[in-house]
């Protein structure tokens, strides 16, 4: 059993350990995949915010362009360019906006960034306005202005400058990407040893605990074969001693029952001497009353009356003790003859017969399906019927009594129950009941105390077991557990 206990902890442990190392390979697994969905996404966001800046660089561009040619050439589709252009700045200049909100480094330069966008635009809309009006557009803004210059060189840094700080952020979360990386690979490296360490480990245990439980199950096998050969000398020897109990209480039954049919014939002759003393008493008194005292009255017309019945109700008792042990013993000799056995049946017959005093008592007995037994049929008789008359017979007064016998199949077992709801046992006597003349409760109906030993015993010889479930005023279940099927003997 220890070594069985030893071998469900190791197994157990080893599975435990196995699976905690699993969870920290998910864990970690699961780890390195996010943190490369946040990398990837911080890429993408890069590359976005580069390019956003780079269309704003090219929008800068182009209604520089644009404004240039007008000044050369006053054409409506340099004009066309340049509003088209000017309108477009904004938006993307929001758009940047929207991607560095989260930064606020980048949110600064952004706002420096809109102003000198905002002044460039107005300086460029101040020379175009003065080519408009049919000067040359020198006086406003040449082409080669050095504060538009100035200008469109800071947006152009401020962009570089943004950019910059976006691939540096990048850089930075690459490198702890990379440690994490590092860190989680090691991690898995390390699970992966320990998982084969457990492995391992759990393969030397299990083939320790199979020569283990090799070895037990040979020593199992011996104590086996040991306890089968000594269960087979107990059995031998409980069978001669059972013989030899049957044998002496045939014996002991049979001799006492001459002397006892002496005590009661020498009791009907006393009985029968006692009305000629009478009698003579009567004659006595009424011819000469003062020979009879008060105490050869009183001993001819009470004392030996009373003593006689008194004799007679303990030979009476006694003879049906004899009768019930030689029963027991004729019981225990007799060969069963195993038969086919309708229970329905049975359990019918013995309500039929039980019914007149059933319907006294305004009891009811009720009968539920049981299955067939191939078993002895006066054996199997006796026990139903036993059980059922106690049932009957220990009901409680006041009460609507009702007794059921029902039955199942399990397996190769039948098990039968006779149910009520009596006066009860009271746990303690559960198991005493079934002894030789105990009785328990109030003995307030007849009886020896020996029907429930007679149905233990006819219930063990047709390989069966028999129980008791009852509370105090709470009715009572008496269970027979027996094969469905008996071997002839």
């Amino acid at each position: 059993m220890q070594t069985v206990r030893r071998t469900i902890q190791r197994s157990a442990t080893a599975v435990i350990a196995g699976f905690a190392i699993l969870v920290v390979a998910a864990v970690t697994a699961g780890w390195i995949l996010v943190r490369t969905q946040d990398v990837t996404e911080l890429v993408a966001h890069t590359f976005e915010v580069e390019a956003a800046l780079a269309d704003l660089r090219s929008l800068s561009e182009r209604i520089e362009t644009a404004r240039r040619g007008y000044l050369i050439e006053p054409d409506s589709r340099f004009l066309a360019t340049f509003e088209e252009t000017a309108a477009e700045l904004p938006r993307q200049l929001e758009r940047i906006s929207a991607l560095v909100s989260d930064n606020p480094s980048q949110i600064g330069r952004l706002a420096e960034l809109k102003r000198l966008n905002a002044e460039h635009l107005r300086l460029l809309r101040d020379s175009i306005s003065d080519r408009s009006g049919g000067g040359s557009g020198v006086s406003a803004a040449t082409i080669l202005d050095e504060e538009d210059v100035s200008i469109v060189s800071r947006i152009r840094e401020l962009s570089r400058e943004m950019t910059g700080e976006e691939r540096t952020l990048l850089a930075e979360r690459e490198t702890a990407q990379r440690r994490g990386v590092i860190a989680s690979y090691i991690i898995l490296v390390v699970a992966f040893v320990l998982l084969i360490a457990v492995a391992a480990g759990t393969i030397a245990a299990t083939r320790r605990n199979m020569r283990e439980l090799a070895l037990s199950r040979d020593q199992l096998r011996l104590l086996n074969t040991d306890l089968e050969s000594a269960v087979a000398v107990r059995t031998s020897e409980l069978q001669r001693a059972n013989d030899e109990i049957q044998r002496f209480a045939y014996i002991v039954s049979h001799d006492l029952r001459s002397p006892l049919v002496n005590v009661m014939g020498f009791t009907s002759e006393l009985e029968a001497a006692t009305r000629p003393l009478s009698e003579m008493i009567d004659r006595a008194e009424e011819e000469a009353p003062d020979i009879v005292t008060e105490e050869a009255r009183l001993a001819v017309r009470e004392d030996l009356p009373e003593s006689i019945g008194f004799i007679r109700s303990s030979t009476q008792k006694m003879d049906r003790l004899i009768n019930a042990i030689l029963r027991l013993s004729r019981e225990g000799r007799r060969v069963l003859t195993p038969e086919p056995v309708d229970m329905n049946e049975i359990v019918r017959q013995i309500a039929d017969t039980m019914q007149h005093r059933v319907d006294e008592m305004g009891a009811e007995i009720r009968v539920e399906p049981l299955p067939t037994l191939v078993t002895d049929r006066l054996a199997i008789e006796q026990i139903v019927s036993n059980l059922v008359e106690n049932a009957v017979k220990y009901l409680k007064p006041g009460r609507a009594g009702v007794v059921t016998v029902r039955g199942t199949a399990q397996r190769d077992r039948a098990i039968i129950e006779i149910e009520d709801n009596g006066r009860g046992i009271d746990p303690k006597d559960h198991e005493r009941i079934f002894d030789l003349f105990r009785r328990s409760g109030a003995q307030d109906q007849p009886g020896e105390g020996i029907g429930l030993a007679h149905v233990r015993a006819l219930a063990y010889r047709l390989g069966g077991v028999i129980s008791c479930e009852s509370t105090l005023d709470q009715g009572a279940t008496f269970r027979i557990s027996m094969p469905l099927e008996i071997k002839s003997a």
